[in-house]
């Protein structure tokens, strides 16, 4: 059986969800849907001859038979969109964030709860090479029980999107909703553990400063510092710079426990990179006991490394999310997962705003005005 797939949003997230899908056995892009002609167009040629194409998400759903949708639209269409496909038995894959709200997220995981079709959070990262291999040695007891988590990522500015929608607060959630939310994921996710409190510092410092559009000036921060506490008494932090184009590790992943540290390296994408070479990532374990460091180098399949900017991630998410459509398995990433993610985004984004501390329960409902950002 050929699973049919809609992509709704042909931008550059996209356009990478067409090209991981064509790799995989079992599936085919059936239908876009995007409302930009250009997009469209490239969306198309993508996609192949056979693929059908729409201005709107609902011609898509009215015309076209299918088995699953990806939402790849710009984050302030999420909510919308999924408000009309939440209403039908679909599959979804939708991109991170969740929504650009808490209150978003809650209204959408109340409607998936009325629904039986499953509903999986697109979250990359989870399945970044380098970031499994220190989830197995996290699950192996390498690094005995975590204690402390660091996260970097110094990395070049938000890219040009289709009407700018990405330069402002209210149409993406904050830099730390819109971009940060796959590291705040990944803090839940390796620490097994739920946010207690977030403190953050963060300003608008470099990128923009000079840009103009119809809707205003640029508003979105370009860099942080977001300390979280977990309830397991567990602390992350992220360390975020948004015009640090050129450094030699785009993120760095660092777990430290009670038996050894563990770091996972991982460069730009090949076409940022300063040489543009597609670089391998890294593991490193540094014990406590024996004082010796350990490298692994990992590197990917070319063919799946090229069809993205996220070292295969996509690929393999998908893979999986195929394995979800043949099996009836239950989703990876779940909607609470996308929730919360955004949750913490969002705290730490009213904690830059108001010098204080955001108390989060261990569900993950931040103590945050129920509206959306504006």
């Amino acid at each position: 059986m050929i699973h049919r797939y809609g992509i709704i949003g042909t931008g550059m997230m996209g356009q990478e969800h067409i090209r991981n899908i064509k790799l995989l056995e079992g599936a085919s892009v059936h239908a876009i849907a995007d409302p930009d002609p250009g997009m469209r167009k490239t969306g198309s040629r993508l996609a192949g001859p056979d693929c059908l194409s729409f201005e709107t998400d609902c011609e898509m759903m009215n015309r076209a038979d299918l088995h699953a949708i990806v939402v790849a639209a710009p984050n302030h269409l999420h909510y919308p969109i999924l408000q009309k496909l939440l209403h039908t038995d679909i599959a979804i894959l939708c991109e991170k964030p969740l929504g650009i709200s808490e209150s978003q997220c809650i209204e959408i995981e109340r409607w998936q709860s009325l629904r039986r079709a499953p509903f999986w959070v697109a979250m990359e990262y989870r399945y970044m090479a380098a970031v499994e291999r220190l989830l197995e040695e996290i699950d192996k007891g390498t690094a005995g029980t975590p204690r402390m988590l660091t996260i970097r990522e110094h990395r070049y500015p938000f890219l040009r999107k289709v009407g700018d929608w990405n330069r402002f607060n209210a149409l993406t959630g904050g830099t730390l909703v819109e971009k940060c939310c796959h590291f705040f994921d990944l803090m839940r996710l390796i620490l097994k553990s739920e946010p207690v409190r977030i403190l953050a510092s963060g300003g608008m410092d470099v990128n923009f400063l000079d840009e103009t559009y119809d809707q205003g000036k640029p508003d979105i921060l370009d860099n942080a510092y977001v300390v979280v506490e977990f309830a397991s008494r567990a602390r992350a932090m992220l360390d975020l710079c948004m015009f640090a184009e050129g450094a030699h590790w785009q993120e760095e992943i660092s777990l430290v426990g009670d038996r050894a540290r563990i770091d996972a390296r991982i460069p730009a994408p090949a076409r940022f990179d300063p040489d543009g070479r597609d670089r391998p990532s890294e593991l490193l374990v540094h014990p406590r006991d024996t004082r010796r460091t350990t490298v692994e180098e990992i590197s990917g399949d070319p063919t799946i490394q090229a069809a993205g900017d996220h070292h295969g991630a996509t690929f393999f998410q998908h893979r999986k999310f195929l394995q979800m459509l043949q099996t009836g398995s239950d989703p990876a990433v779940s909607v609470r997962d996308g929730r919360l993610a955004v949750a913490m985004g969002a705290a730490a984004e009213q904690s830059i705003r108001t010098g204080q501390p955001v108390a989060v329960s261990h569900g993950g409902d931040c103590d945050l005005p129920d509206q959306d950002p504006t």
